[in-house]
């Protein structure tokens, strides 16, 4: 590259060589005459050198090399109109090509995670189960605007000798924005706020407008049967409006919820069921978060009350890509069964038992509402690989019955 081309691409960039560190390539000293100028368009992305950590400054390059220098220092903002014309013809054809390559190259992404969990359950209900988890997420850019994600997975239950072979796309959504409006729509896990309400997969549209307060609309129905639980059938239909507030250190939320059915014994599918919901998030101090939250059921589904509340302390958290991180938890839920439909918790809470006192499954469940607390804790072990643990200590509202649950959980991201 000659001389002239050298300084006027890196005065192009209008950035001071003093930006940067040390010279990145060996063979240009300090004291070079092209040191200022190579160290500049290297910190900018826009020569690389070669793998042996030479700059090879002195040997010929041929019009599509020099095109794509040019096509770099563009990208960058640049002002090299006079070499952009001497280079038009290798811009148009290597500049257009290169462009495609890289586009279809991130276009779409595979990441996955492997989870191993195993629950024991003691007290009035007493149990075990163990299952690994596989879920592969696909990932498409469809263009500015526009994204789609897919998600499959498999489960095999420890104590089934057969397994599981099946393999299902359990999530397929698109997210995007029309105008103003942030729009998802398909099938994805909603978790409503902290989850306390809904958590499940769900068929729907959900449109959201606004930036630091934020409203928000959803009509959706659950996914499949294997997927909703609780008191929400996948037949149901359900509506959401509600309202989110960044504050800085305080974030706050509001919602209703409305389903035209539930699976409380007795219920029919004429009948509706409405919930108010209200919380906040509060960083009170570095590295804490204090969380509350409070449900109002307005129909009386079960003959039980219709308020529910949840606290939660949390100090830290494990993240998987700082190995040595960790988090501890403690919480408070008292749930009534007419306040949620499908809740996070891995705690074990509800059941219909027999005169025995052994847990009947299936279609004789009976969800009742719980309250009790919760302690967790999780540690990175290593980059992408992640502990988790939380004890319960939950009881039927309705039949007293007692259960203390201990879920580990092992991650691996990929």
């Amino acid at each position: 590259m000659k001389k002239s081309l050298v300084l006027a691409m890196a005065m192009a960039l209008g950035v001071t060589a003093s930006a940067y560190a040390a010279n990145p390539f060996s063979d240009v000293p300090a004291g070079h005459w092209a040191y200022d100028a190579v160290n500049k368009l290297a910190a900018a992305g826009v020569v690389d050198g070669y793998p042996d950590g030479t700059y090879g400054g002195d040997k010929l390059m041929t019009r599509y090399e020099m095109a794509q220098i040019v096509a770099k220092a563009m990208a960058k903002g640049a002002n090299v109109d006079k070499l952009a014309a001497e280079f038009a013809d290798e811009l148009d054809s290597l500049g257009v090509r290169v462009a495609n390559l890289e586009k279809k190259s991130d276009n779409v992404k595979i990441t996955g995670q492997f989870r191993a969990s195993y629950k024991d359950v003691s007290g009035d209900v007493d149990g075990d189960a163990g299952a690994l988890r596989t879920r592969l997420w696909v990932n498409g850019q469809i263009n500015e605007d526009w994204t789609y994600t897919g998600m499959f997975q498999n489960t095999q239950e420890i104590d089934d000798a057969d397994g599981e072979d099946k393999v299902e796309l359990t999530r397929a959504y698109l997210d995007g924005r029309v105008g103003g409006l942030d729009v998802t729509a398909g099938r994805w896990n909603e978790v409503t706020f902290t989850g306390n309400v809904l958590d499940t997969n769900i068929d729907g549209v959900k449109v959201a407008y606004g930036d630091n307060v934020k409203v928000f609309g959803m009509a959706a129905k659950g996914a499949s049967s294997d997927n909703v639980k609780y008191l929400f059938d996948s037949e149901d239909r359900l509506y959401v409006a509600g309202v989110t507030a960044d504050m800085g250190a305080v974030d706050a939320y509001a919602a209703y919820f409305k389903t035209d059915a539930s699976k409380a014994e007795g219920a029919t599918e004429d009948e509706s069921k409405d919930i108010w919901n209200v919380g906040v998030n509060y960083n009170f101090a570095p590295d804490f978060t204090l969380a509350a939250e409070y449900m109002r059921g307005d129909d009386d589904y079960k003959d039980t009350d219709k308020d529910g509340w949840w606290a939660d302390l949390a100090w830290k958290g494990a993240s998987a890509d700082e190995p040595g991180s960790y988090g501890l938890h403690v919480g408070y839920f008292d749930q009534s069964a007419n306040a949620y439909l499908t809740p996070t918790t891995d705690g074990f809470f509800t059941g219909k038992y027999n005169d025995d006192g052994d847990l009947l499954t299936g279609t004789d469940v009976l969800n009742e509402g719980y309250k009790g607390w919760n302690v967790g804790a999780s540690y990175a072990l290593a980059k992408n690989i992640v502990a988790v643990v939380n004890y319960y200590d939950f009881e039927g509202k309705e039949n007293g019955k007692d259960a203390e649950t201990i879920f580990s959980e092992l991650y691996f991201s990929f």
